[in-house]
């Protein structure tokens, strides 16, 4: 008896030349819908599914392959009791199945309204695969195109067929999660809560030689159907990413979107081991990274830099004398791109893909378990900010707190920035104490601090910082405010003539 083939594919790619080489190796074809018209238009024998079943497709399609014919022919054990069960109904077997799945994800992509996206949950599909993958030791599966030449081979070993049934699984449990996560949130009757149960659906997109040191395996995966604008970046020059250069050049991308939303100019922000280093704006990018390096060149070494403009040769050239691992733009001009390559081609030089269907989420790994969170989104125009001080901020000073605010937000807690003119000049990030934290921007800061501001991401529990700014030079301060010495930090910002600004929202960032 001839094997036969189940073919029922809502990605078409290559089915056609499938479907005709497994006729010419002698395999007969059974179909449905549109892959059925597909076939059979290209002149392939095919034969429907309901005349396997001895039953039409009903309710408008939603049932046409839920069938003892059918799932009995793909979950029979190939052994003589099951067989003879089979025969005595006059079924036969199905020795290969090859179906992937409606377009669930690329119909809520494109924002269909809820009745479409309900119709676009599969039914059949997912019964035909598990019911596949669970019997492959007799059965091959196949939810991919590029896995087609596999059912052509004379002999398809046991490992082989298990790996396939494993990709099926993958992908019904991708398919289920999409499904999950939009009825989670789909309703506007939903609680504003987190969902109960949370399902990651990851996909490797990258391998790394190793995670944040040697003897760590680690690879870079990609959130169900998000498209990020690092890990899809394009690599134009240099050597492969690693695993610390993902997790910084998305933390310096991130800070650099955000200041780029609120300023004029071109935004360069380099980061070193997750924290800002040196952030400026300016006219254009050249001046803006010579800024941003300037405002710490010590610690601008091997670092990671964004920038929110075209990166074109007058400014690939001003990065000549410095050492960096990756350099993320919109866009870098050919000619740049030839200059880093034989200049600097150990530079990984990225364009920056644009960010899709990003997760609101944001997820860390704890021992047995995630600390699930929504992402800290919330913008400076959705801020009141109060001056709770005598002195007002000068106009200067206002551009300087915004353009600080953004900084602190992105730097680990505790957290101290120091700007002026629009360039980051002290900061001090992840210190176990805030007079710690505000101590080092300011020694970094040395005399540039006079005529600045300070931000710092949470409140101030003493006047301490207050004093230590004002003796460096600074002339306004921002911060949430609510803490229990607030009357106490104000009365010293009075004395000692500084603004001060309470934002009533804080930006932790462990």
């Amino acid at each position: 008896m001839a094997k036969r083939a189940l073919i029922s594919v809502s990605d078409k790619t290559g089915v056609v030349e499938f479907a005709a080489q497994l006729t010419e190796r002698g395999w007969e074809i059974l179909s449905t819908g549109g892959t059925f018209k597909a076939l059979a238009d290209a002149g392939i024998p095919v034969r429907q599914v309901s005349d396997v079943t001895g039953f039409p497709e009903m309710l408008d399609g939603r049932v046409k392959t839920l069938h003892p014919a059918i799932h009995g022919g793909i979950l029979a054990r190939r052994e003589a009791d099951h067989l003879a069960q089979l025969a005595a109904q006059g079924f036969g077997t199905i020795d290969l199945v090859c179906v992937n799945l409606y377009p669930f994800r690329e119909t809520v992509a494109r924002g269909a309204p809820f009745d479409e996206v309900i119709e676009n949950i599969d039914i059949g599909g997912p019964a035909m695969i598990r019911s596949a993958a669970k019997n492959h030791a007799g059965v091959l599966v196949l939810v991919d195109p590029a896995d087609y030449a596999v059912a052509l081979q004379d002999d398809v070993s046991q490992a082989e067929r298990r790996r396939l049934a494993a990709k099926a699984y993958g992908h019904t449990s991708e398919y289920d999660a999409a499904i999950h996560a939009y009825l989670s949130g789909a309703s506007d009757e939903m609680p504003t809560q987190l969902p109960e149960h949370l399902t990651l659906n990851l996909d490797r997109v990258a391998e790394v030689r190793y995670g944040e040191n040697p003897h760590q395996p680690a690879a870079i995966y990609r959130w169900g159907d998000s498209r990020g604008p690092v890990i899809d970046a394009q690599v134009v020059a240099g050597k492969p990413m690693s695993f610390n250069n993902y997790a910084d050049a998305d933390a310096a991308w991130s800070l650099c979107q955000e200041l780029a939303g609120q300023e004029q100019g071109a935004v360069c922000v380099a980061v070193k081991h997750a924290n800002p280093c040196g952030v400026a704006v300016a006219d254009d990018v050249k001046t803006a990274w010579e800024r941003a390096r300037d405002a710490d060149t010590l610690s601008v070494f091997g670092g990671v830099v964004a920038v929110s403009r075209t990166v074109d040769f007058n400014a690939a050239q001003a990065m000549r004398g410095t050492f960096l691992e990756v350099l993320i733009a919109p866009d870098v001009t050919p000619d740049a791109v030839e200059w880093f390559a034989s200049k600097k081609p150990d530079l990984r030089v990225l364009i920056a893909a644009k960010p899709e269907h990003l997760s609101v989420l944001d997820v860390r790994p704890l021992t047995g378990g995630f600390a699930v969170q929504e992402r800290d989104n919330r913008p400076w125009d959705d801020l009141c900010p109060e001056v709770v001080t005598e002195r007002q901020p000068t106009e200067q000073e206002w551009a300087d707190l915004r353009f600080a605010w953004a900084v602190v937000k992105h730097a680990r807690s505790n957290a101290v920035a120091i700007c002026k003119g629009g360039v980051t000049v002290g900061l001090g990030a992840g210190a176990v104490s805030r007079i710690w934290a505000a101590e080092r921007a300011v020694a970094n800061a040395g005399e540039k601090a006079q005529g600045a501001v300070l931000a710092s991401e949470a409140f101030f529990p003493f006047d301490d910082v207050v004093r230590l700014a004002a003796s460096a030079g600074v002339g306004a301060i921002l911060q949430p405010g609510g803490a229990k010495r607030d009357p106490e930090v104000v009365a010293a910002c009075n004395e000692l003539g500084i603004s001060m600004v309470f934002t009533g929202s804080r930006h932790f960032k462990h």
